[in-house]
């Protein structure tokens, strides 16, 4: 070797091993800076999720919306629905609200929750009108809530109706059989197994459980009677569960007239400037709804357990 190469070829290592941690010194950095990005983005929008209310400067049509299927642990639940209503109520620049459906109903429970409450609001507030504006599908529980309002609004092509109530569930007494898989039930009182998806029907139990379900449906039929009124033009068939398109639904006074959230605001209420007062999940409640609740709930179905709702 030459006189002063191996100098060179120490500084080119020296050189080379500098420059390798720069790069892997600027890599870390712009993975950090990402990182910190990240984190940031996510607060700012876990932030957004939580305040889920918009700031309101003028006059305005305040919306709500009521999507799904109604029951306590999803978007339609009532305390969302209620709190919603109540907060575009309460804005001092809300010349009418709409509340926007698309629901094949849910639990009765909820939906009368909801119900009861647009009653007291509209009695509280008797100056500002609220509307129901149906997009696809309004049908039982969500036409329960819908009863309510001083009008409904649809398309030619809504589906509207379904006025009954169900109880469904399973019942694995013959697969059982054929598994030879023996039900041992012990019980204290004897209701306490009521409907059993593992054991045959009871059919005193059955008889108690469709009264159960009269009384509800005829709850139903009430509020539907009450909220409609003169408008409605009863038929023999129009409480039995069946289902209507938008323009049959107006023929029969189950709905009022053609409209979309638009065409209120703007010709309706006379204010075209909308705001959205609907109460939207956050993050971590998205999160916890679909490892939690949804998990338990198809446990709950897949076991059997009777499940009631007006749908």
């Amino acid at each position: 070797m030459a006189e002063g190469d191996w100098e060179r070829n120490v500084i080119e290592k020296l050189a080379l091993a500098a420059l390798k941690e720069q790069r892997r010194s600027r890599r870390w950095g712009i993975f950090f800076k990402l990182l910190g990005f990240a984190y940031l983005t996510f607060l700012l929008l876990l932030f957004l999720d939580w305040s889920g209310e918009e700031l309101t400067t003028g006059k305005h049509t305040a919306l709500v919306d009521l999507v799904g299927v109604i029951d306590p642990n999803g978007e339609a639940s009532a305390d969302r629905v209620t709190g919603a209503l109540q907060s575009a109520f309460k804005d001092k620049n809300t010349q009418g609200v709409v509340l926007r459906i698309n629901s094949p109903g849910g639990s009765p429970v909820q939906a009368g929750i909801i119900y009861d409450e647009i009653r007291r609001l509209r009695r509280v507030y008797p100056n500002i009108p609220l509307y129901a504006v149906v997009e696809d599908i309004c049908a039982s529980g969500g036409y329960y809530v819908a009863s309510a309002t001083d009008k409904i609004y649809v398309d030619k092509a809504s589906i509207i109706g379904s006025i009954g109530v169900i109880m469904d569930g399973w019942g694995f007494t013959g697969t059982m059989e054929k598994l030879g898989v023996e039900r041992r039930l012990i019980v204290s009182g004897e209701n306490k197994a009521f409907l059993d998806p593992f054991s045959p029907v009871d059919e005193k139990q059955k008889k108690f459980a469709q009264s159960m379900l009269d009384e509800i449906h005829k709850q139903f039929i009430d509020v539907v009677k009450k909220g409609r009124g003169k408008r409605l033009k009863e038929t023999p068939d129009m409480f039995s569960g069946l289902l209507w398109t938008g323009t049959k639904s107006i023929e029969l006074g189950l709905t009022d007239g053609y409209g979309t959230v638009d065409t209120v605001a703007r010709d309706v209420i006379k204010a075209e400037d909308i705001v959205d007062f609907t109460q939207k999940e956050n993050l971590a409640e998205r999160f916890a709804r679909r490892f939690g609740a949804t998990m338990a709930n198809a446990l709950v179905k897949i076991l059997g357990s009777p499940n009631l709702s007006i749908r």
